[in-house]
């Protein structure tokens, strides 16, 4: 078996099931990948069809996967959870605060709920034995996302999954919601992270009952929550979907942290700063032959056009020009 061949039975893609605590485990555990060489066009010559083969997927996989890179809008970001975190030192009959990570799609909302989440579930496990006192396994964190149309009883089920309840599926309404805040004490999880919160409509029943439990379980539960979603404030989940001048009495404005992600402008000098550092860290990673300092920065202004300053856009971007570059030589 050639290098690369082996190097991708190691490093290949991670294939990480957030929604259930094995696959969150397993990415907050995952190690680093190895580095990967890079050869010239001549090495590059000189390989068999297979060695070449793999070789140009090992790159794939390496060029595919950008670093996280630590940009204004991630440290502002954890800077405000680490400051609502701060209740998370509160005796267990204290209400916690929650934050809300809301923004347009495709600048990082996800990544930036997921890394905050995992660097705390390391901490914590760092601290703390892998079992709790009664002898259940200790989940620091509870990574729930959410699905269109979700229900009451849908989300209750989802919060029993990650957990690997075997009621999660068969146990009545009513008892779903005791069983999910039993397993958060059982585990002693601190940080629930709510995915695509977005799907919920908060004018509807169902999402205001949804909104209601939600509630409930933060009164319940002696956790911090991090809710992740699109435009929420938009669509009245601040408000919990009540209209008019009764919005006034909606909890959750009160008890919420909202933390807005913008767009990456470089219409101001630290904004076109900012743009191009993460433009050099990302050039830094790609592996290709002719790879060189300045082939992503030397066009940051026409990335910054292509993507209007949204990081999806732009890995995507990355992750098509290098696949370009290998298919085509």
């Amino acid at each position: 078996m050639n290098p690369w061949a082996r190097w991708l039975q190691t490093n290949g893609p991670g294939r990480f099931q957030l929604a259930y605590k094995g696959g969150w485990d397993a990415f907050v555990n995952a190690a680093r990948r190895s580095d990967l060489e890079v050869l010239t066009r001549a090495e590059m010559a000189r390989l068999e069809e297979d060695s070449l083969e793999d070789y140009n997927e090992a790159r794939l996989v390496w060029n595919a996967n950008l670093p996280t890179v630590k940009t204004h809008q991630l440290a502002a970001a954890f800077a405000v959870i680490d400051q609502v975190m701060a209740s998370n030192r509160r005796d267990a009959d204290r209400l916690r605060g929650s934050v809300v990570v809301d923004a347009a799609p495709g600048l990082g909302k996800t990544t930036i709920a997921t890394r905050y989440a995992r660097d705390f579930h390391r901490r914590i496990m760092r601290r703390n034995p892998a079992r709790t006192a009664s002898g259940h396994q200790r989940l620091p964190v509870a990574f729930v996302p959410l699905s269109a149309g979700m229900t009451l009883k849908g989300l209750n089920q989802k919060i029993l999954a990650f957990y690997g309840h075997p009621a999660a599926d068969r146990a009545s309404s009513a008892r779903l919601g005791a069983l999910a805040v039993d397993c958060v004490a059982s585990c002693e999880t601190q940080l629930i992270v709510i995915d695509d919160l977005h799907f919920i409509d908060f004018r509807h029943r169902n999402g205001q009952e949804v909104s209601n439990h939600l509630k409930g379980l933060a009164n319940e539960m002696p956790v911090t929550f991090i809710y992740v979603g699109v435009r929420l404030k938009e669509k009245r989940f601040f408000d919990e979907g009540i209209l008019g001048p009764d919005a006034v009495y909606a909890q959750t404005s009160r008890r919420a942290t909202r933390c807005e992600v913008a767009p990456f402008d470089i219409g101001t000098t630290p904004g076109a700063k900012a743009w191009t550092d993460l433009l050099r860290a990302m050039e830094a990673h790609i592996k290709l032959a002719d790879a060189r300092a300045g082939m992503l920065t030397d066009h940051a202004k026409a990335l910054h056009r292509r993507t209007q300053g949204h990081i999806a856009s732009l890995t995507n971007l990355i992750d098509r020009a290098c696949y370009l570059a290998i298919a085509t030589g």
